[in-house]
C-alpha cells in the first residue's frame, strides 16, 4: 500500500478531551536519574549529603553545603534499546540522542555576623531534563483482534448522522464539523465508517449499531513508534545554614514539557469474508505544557560522620495543550469494479482546549556516612502516591473516568536509591544501584525498574571534571490503542547515559 504524506490544510478547535489516559498520565509524572555526572555515577543518591547541584532537585538544603559559589554544566548521551514480542513476532531497535542535561550556579553569602546562629546564606538556579522522551521501536506480529474492533468501539451508540458526513461535503468538512459538535470520539467513528471499515445496521440517521467489514482472527499487523522532547525544569532555590550542622532550604520550580509522536499502524488480512483487507493508520500527538512545583528540605549532621536528609516535594501542577493528526487509509474488496484505496486524509490539525494534570507529591528520607576525605555511602528511600495522579477538570466525563481508574489500579510506589565514593589523591571512583517499584498494583502493566551507575572524576583544585555511566531497565505491556484493539506488546526499555561535567568555583 502506498503511504499518503499528510497535508497540513486546516486546523480544527475541539474543547473535548482526546481520550487521555493512564499512560499519559504516567509519562508526565515521572522521571529519570539526570543532572550532573556525579550526582549520576551515584545513582542519585545524594539527599542527606549535599555539595552537588543536581542534589538541589532532590534536597533543596544542599545549597547550603556548599563552601563556596560554584557552577556546572552537563553533556549526555542517551541511548535507548527496545526489545518488542507481540505474538509471534520479535523485534529489536534503538536511537540516540545528545542533551544539555545541566547547567546551574550556587552563590553562598557568609554571614560577617560571628555571634549569629546564621552561618550563611545560598541562593542557586538550576537547570535540569528530567525525562528525554527520544525514542523508536516497532512491534510486528499476527494478532488476533482487527483494527477494526477500535473503530466499532467508538461508533457503536452514536448515530449514524453525527458520524458520518452530509451529501456532497468534504472529508474535511465533515471531520472539522464532527470534532467541534460532538468530539474526539465521534470522529474516530467517523474515520471508520467513511474508510469502509464500519458497516450500520440501517442506513437510517438514528441507527446507533454497527458491525466490521473486518473479519476472522488472524491479521497481520505492524505498529511504528517515534517520539522527541522532554520534561525540564529549571529550579529557584534559597538556602541557609543554622548552626554548625543544620541547613535548609526551598526550592520554587518551574516545569515546562515538549512531546511530539508519530505512529504508523498497518494490517493485512487474507480472511475471504473481509470486505476491507488492508489498513493504515496514521496518527501524530504533539503535548506542550508547563507547570509549577516546590520543595522543602533539611539536612542535619547527626555527628561529624553520620548525616540525615528529608525532603516534601509538592505535587506538580501543569497545563497541557494537545494537538492531533489523522489519516486513514484502506484497501477495499469489489468483486464487480476491483478492489480499490479508500484514503480518508481531513487535512485537520485538531487542536484541544487546555486541560490540567495534578502528579502526586513525593516524600523523601536520607542517610548518609562520611569517611573523613575518604569517601561516604549514601542512602536514599522516596515514596510517591500515583493513585493520586489527576486529569482536570474534574467535570469533564472523560477525566472523571480516568481518574477513577488510576485510583483503582495505580499504587504508592518505593524507590530506593544507594550510592558510595572513594577518594584517592585527585580521583574519585564512584557507583551505585536504585530499584524503583512499579506505579502499577498489579506490578505488570509496567514493571519494577532496577539501575546501576559507575563513574570517575579529577579534581583539579578550582575545577573538576567528572564521567559517568548509568543504565536502566524495565520492562511493560504496551497497548497499541485505549480500546477496542487493546493486545499488549511485551516492550523491553533499556536506558543507557554517558555524562560528562565541568564544575568550576566562582
Amino acid at each position: 500500500m502506498k503511504k499518503i504524506t499528510i497535508l497540513i490544510m486546516g486546523i480544527l478547535s475541539i474543547s473535548v478531551s482526546n481520550a487521555q489516559s493512564i499512560s499519559d498520565a504516567l509519562r508526565y509524572s515521572s522521571g529519570e536519574i539526570t543532572g550532573t555526572a556525579r550526582f549520576q555515577s551515584m545513582s542519585g543518591a545524594f539527599g542527606a549529603l549535599g555539595g552537588d547541584l543536581s542534589a538541589i532537585s532532590i534536597n533543596p538544603a544542599s545549597s547550603a553545603v556548599f563552601t563556596t559559589s560554584y557552577a556546572s554544566f552537563t553533556l549526555g548521551t542517551e541511548n535507548n534499546s527496545n526489545s518488542t514480542n507481540y505474538f509471534n513476532g520479535t523485534d529489536n531497535s534503538s536511537n540516540t540522542s545528545l542533551n544539555l542535561n545541566q547547567g546551574g550556579g550556587v552563590f553562598i553569602f557568609k554571614n560577617s555576623n560571628n555571634d549569629s546562629p546564621w552561618k550563611k546564606f545560598s541562593l542557586a538556579m538550576e537547570y535540569d531534563i528530567t525525562k528525554n522522551y527520544d525514542n523508536d521501536w516497532r512491534a510486528n506480529g499476527t494478532g488476533n483482534t482487527s483494527i477494526g474492533q477500535y473503530f466499532l468501539a467508538n461508533a457503536q451508540g452514536l448515530r449514524l448522522d453525527e458520524i458520518s458526513a452530509f451529501p456532497g461535503e468534504s472529508t474535511s468538512d465533515a471531520y472539522a464539523g464532527i470534532g467541534s459538535a460532538y468530539g474526539y470520539g465521534n470522529q474516530q467513528a467517523f474515520l471508520g465508517y467513511d474508510s469502509y471499515i464500519l458497516e450500520p445496521n440501517s442506513f437510517d440517521d438514528d441507527n446507533t449499531q454497527y458491525t466490521s467489514n473486518i473479519e476472522g482472527n488472524s491479521f497481520q499487523q505492524d505498529y511504528t513508534y517515534s517520539a522527541t522532547g522532554y520534561n525540564g525544569k529549571i529550579s529557584f532555590n534559597l538556602g541557609t545554614q543554622y548552626g554548625e550542622n543544620t541547613y535548609f532550604g526551598l526550592n520554587l520550580n518551574s516545569h515546562f514539557l515538549n512531546y511530539e509522536r508519530y505512529t504508523s499502524f498497518y494490517e493485512t488480512n487474507n480472511n475471504t469474508s473481509s470486505l476491507v483487507k488492508e489498513v493504515l493508520f496514521d496518527n501524530t500527538l504533539s503535548t506542550n505544557g508547563s507547570g509549577f512545583s516546590f520543595q522543602l528540605g533539611g539536612i542535619f549532621k547527626l555527628t561529624n560522620e553520620l548525616r540525615a536528609g528529608i525532603t516534601y516535594e509538592s505535587p506538580t501542577w501543569m497545563t497541557l495543550e494537545d494537538e492531533t493528526t489523522q489519516y486513514v487509509e484502506t484497501l477495499v474488496a469489489d468483486d464487480t469494479n476491483g478492489d480499490f484505496y479508500q484514503i480518508v486524509n481531513p487535512n485537520i490539525i485538531n487542536i484541544f482546549e487546555s486541560y490540567r494534570i495534578q502528579t502526586p507529591s513525593k516524600i523523601t528520607g536520607s542517610l548518609a556516612y562520611v569517611f573523613g576525605t575518604q569517601g561516604l555511602i549514601s542512602f536514599d528511600y522516596s515514596r510517591k502516591d500515583y493513585s493520586k495522579t489527576k486529569f482536570k477538570p474534574t467535570s469533564d466525563p472523560s477525566f472523571s473516568a480516568q481518574n477513577a481508574l488510576m485510583e483503582n489500579v495505580l499504587t504508592a510506589a518505593s524507590t530506593f536509591k544507594i550510592g558510595a565514593e572513594y577518594k584517592v589523591k585527585q580521583f574519585s571512583f564512584r557507583g551505585g544501584y536504585r530499584i524503583e517499584e512499579s506505579p502499577y498494583a498489579n506490578g505488570t502493566t509496567v514493571g519494577d525498574l532496577t539501575g546501576y551507575s559507575l563513574g570517575l572524576g579529577y579534581n583539579f583544585g578550582n575545577t573538576n571534571l567528572d564521567l559517568a555511566f548509568n543504565q536502566s531497565r524495565q520492562d511493560r505491556d504496551e497497548q497499541f490503542f485505549n480500546t477496542g484493539l487493546t493486545n499488549p506488546v511485551i516492550l523491553d526499555t533499556k536506558i543507557s547515559n554517558v555524562t560528562l561535567t565541568l564544575g568550576f568555583r566562582l
